[in-house]
């Protein structure tokens, strides 16, 4: 299985394809499936590797009480570089999000692309902080299982299929209860990376679900405004997890990006 030392780590990584780099960040809580779809569907396009970030997934336990983005960003430019290349396409999904704006703050040089799904530059308010807190004492009182079940509504659209709530909450199930605190706690801390935006001069793309509620389509125009050049895809049907949720208009939109044509996507339950 392939696995990269980094930072004093390893991180287990899945990947697709060849020819240029793209990196794909999951988010909390959960790990590299998240992507599954995007590096089935992208592997002609790009080289496609999905790590299991610090501490999740099959990549080493965490020992640190809080997961900072920074800590985040470093691991991938570690990644990035253990790969042999210089730079990557990075895509990355609402945590994932906080740490790739870290990494271009930090190491703006290994950024080609990017692309925000369902995420945000801004930090958390006092009342969110408050609520991550919550969150951590009722995931360690009332275990996993009760967590997935809470967190449903939250990441999920209306009309999710049987599929994706099956491997959400093997994802979720599946994570370190460890890693779930750190997790929090690093989000609650993470500073404002709003002024960072417009500073950003690589092409990018911001995805959002049409029914995000922790990221709402407004925030994500708001924030693709704020980038030059950046464009917004909202994904119809989706939720907070547009990547699984509705996989193949995710993929269209990324192949828009890294190649620059136009793919007609088709599903079942569309209009």
């Amino acid at each position: 299985m392939p696995f990269a030392r980094v930072n004093g780590t390893m991180l287990y990584y899945r990947e697709a394809g060849e020819g240029d780099l793209a990196v794909f960040l999951h988010g909390f809580p959960l790990d590299h499936s998240i992507w599954l779809d995007q590096l089935h569907g992208l592997a002609h396009v790009r080289h496609c590797i999905a790590p299991d970030l610090r501490g999740f997934g099959r990549s080493d336990p965490i020992l640190e009480p809080a997961l900072s983005m920074e800590v985040v960003a470093d691991d991938i430019a570690a990644l990035i570089e253990a790969l042999g290349a210089t730079e990557a396409d990075i895509i990355a999904l609402s945590m994932g999000g906080y740490a790739a704006l870290a990494l271009y703050e930090l190491r703006p040089s290994m950024v080609r692309t990017l692309t925000l799904v369902d995420t945000r530059a801004t930090p958390d308010s006092v009342e969110a902080r408050a609520a991550r807190d919550a969150l951590a004492d009722q995931l360690l009182a009332g275990g996993k299982t009760d967590f997935a079940s809470q967190m449903f509504p939250t990441l999920l659209g209306p009309h999710p299929s049987r599929p994706t709530r099956a491997r959400l909450r093997s994802m979720i199930e599946g994570t370190r209860y460890e890693t779930l605190v750190a997790a929090l706690e690093g989000m609650k801390e993470r500073p404002d990376r709003s002024v960072l935006l417009p500073q950003i001069a690589v092409p990018t793309l911001v995805v959002v679900g049409e029914h995000d509620a922790l990221t709402p389509p407004s925030q994500a125009r708001a924030m693709a405004e704020a980038i030059p050049g950046a464009r917004t895809s909202v994904i119809p049907g989706a939720g907070h997890l547009s990547p699984l949720e509705r996989p193949d208009e995710v993929n269209s939109a990324l192949i828009e990006l890294l190649e620059g044509r136009k793919v007609v996507w088709w599903r079942e339950d569309a209009e």
